[in-house]
């Protein structure tokens, strides 16, 4: 049973690690949080469920690879160097695609039933 707990050590600290060192990340937290907490108030069915779960893990694990690629970048210069920046500037543009899809189907999901309301 060790053995099973230990398998997520690494990650666990993975977590706190960029939680410390990325503000975007946290950000992508809480609003995940309150979508998640909007989709219970709107009653989602379960693929309006799927398509918001979907959204909100590809916009977290392209925020985790962005930081990854930006420490790994960070390790092998401090100068700058054109191909360190194009790596960071195209991992900071998958971010904002996935941001992008999820505002995208927020809207999709979330708009008919806001306009309900009105």
């Amino acid at each position: 049973m060790n053995k099973f707990f230990n398998r997520f050590k690494f990650p666990v600290v993975g977590l706190f690690t960029i939680l410390k060192k990325d503000n975007n990340f946290l950000f992508h937290l809480l609003m995940a949080l309150i979508v998640i907490v909007l989709s219970f108030v709107f009653k989602l069915n379960m693929y309006e469920w799927l398509f918001v779960l979907i959204a909100i893990f590809i916009v977290l694990i392209t925020e985790v690879l962005n930081t990854s690629i930006e420490y790994i970048v960070d390790m092998y210069t401090d100068d700058f160097h054109i191909l360190a920046k194009h790596a960071k500037d195209t991992a900071a543009l998958a971010v904002l695609l996935a941001s992008i899809m999820a505002i995208i189907i927020g809207i999709i999901i979330f708009l008919p039933k806001l306009l309900n309301i009105f």
